[in-house]
């Protein structure tokens, strides 16, 4: 999977900006507050119609502007499909081969990308909803019916979470039963289809974690089920302790991930070290996940994360993904990047204005 060459109209910081792009390795150097981020953000939207930066979609307009789109062109299985994503007054519009999708999660898909950025760490160390949010965003990808059953669940659970906040006295329980029943439905799948993916992502990451630590760690990562019984009989238990708190406490929107590196849970206890190589671990197994999953291999984001990482690690990214994944790297310099193929393109990002080195 390429992206042959990216548009932005009134997206941040560009009014205006085409790039043709190297199908292998893209660089864009540049100081902070610049517009690097935004390349690689522009790309994410693209890929997944949202921000990973922000919730709120008028940051991504450019000021004084009212619409913004991000267009590109991506070859896939020797196809070029033209993809197009855009902020309008009407909302939020998806386009694949010129044709509007009348559901985002139908677009969903056609653009698989892996993000790598230093808030990334937080997916180890960080609080559980960033780590369910990992899970359905690179799941989204690879399953889009999965987004239908996850968004028909939080539909459900909200729907309940506001008839639980009714006066005891006006419960309906017959109604609660459906609403249960629904809520079953759709998370029995959702949980499905994450115990899936962890499985997955578990034996790819498991032999990637011991090249990174040259044989020194074992990484183990462990789906955290909320629901430990029945779905239908957890919920039928909680449902006294639900109508007195006001809220459904059981349930995948409660889920979460352990990692343990030689039985060391390391979001606690580990080291920054450890903590790094494990995000690093899971980042390249989803590279490979993908590829497993598709048959085409995503497009890997690398922002501003370059200089976290010391030489070793950088040379094992590098030599991991280069000439097997089209790659962006964002930086504020080259000093500290070592070991970069020969085949590379270099743009120089200034105050929203990008020149192509040669």
């Amino acid at each position: 999977m390429i992206i042959s060459d990216l548009s932005l109209h009134h997206f941040r910081n560009y009014q205006e900006l085409h790039l043709d792009l190297d199908p292998n390795l893209n660089i864009f150097v540049g100081q902070n507050a610049q517009g690097k981020t935004n390349i690689a953000e522009s790309i994410f939207f693209l890929a997944l119609t949202r921000s990973h930066r922000t919730h709120t979609d008028k940051d991504l307009i450019t000021w004084g502007e009212k619409e913004m789109r991000v267009s590109a062109h991506v070859l896939k299985k020797n196809m070029t499909i033209p993809l197009e994503v855009s902020l309008t007054n009407k909302g939020r519009i998806a386009k694949a081969n010129h044709l509007k999708e009348n559901r985002l999660a139908d677009y969903i898909g056609n653009l698989n990308v892996i993000m790598f950025a230093p808030e990334d760490l937080a997916i180890i160390k960080g609080a559980p909803s960033i780590r369910r949010r990992f899970m359905d965003i690179e799941i989204g990808q690879i399953y889009p019916v999965y987004l239908h059953d996850l968004m028909s669940y939080n539909k459900t659970l909200k729907e309940r979470n506001s008839y639980l906040k009714f006066d005891y006295n006006k419960i309906d329980h017959h109604f609660l039963d459906v609403l249960d029943d629904q809520l079953v439905s759709y998370g029995t799948k959702v949980m499905a289809h994450r115990q899936k993916f962890v499985d997955n992502l578990l034996t790819i990451s498991t032999k990637l974690h011991d090249k990174l630590s040259h044989g020194k760690e074992k990484l183990v990562i462990t789906y955290a089920q909320n629901v430990k019984q029945d779905f239908a009989e957890a919920l039928r238990n909680a449902r006294q302790n639900d109508l007195f708190r006001k809220q459904t406490s059981v349930g995948p929107h409660r889920d979460d991930l352990q990692f343990l590196v030689n039985d060391i849970d390391i979001a606690n206890f580990g080291s920054q070290g450890q903590q790094r190589t494990t995000a690093l671990s899971i980042k390249l197994a989803e590279i490979d996940l993908v590829f497993q999953e598709t048959g085409e291999y995503p497009i890997l984001l690398l922002d501003d994360v370059m200089s976290e990482l010391d030489n070793q690690r950088q040379l094992d990214l590098l030599s991991l993904v280069i000439g097997k994944t089209q790659t962006f790297i964002t930086t504020t310099t080259l000093d500290h990047l070592k070991h970069l193929p020969e085949s590379l393109t270099v743009f120089q990002v200034s105050d929203g204005e990008i020149l192509r080195q040669d």
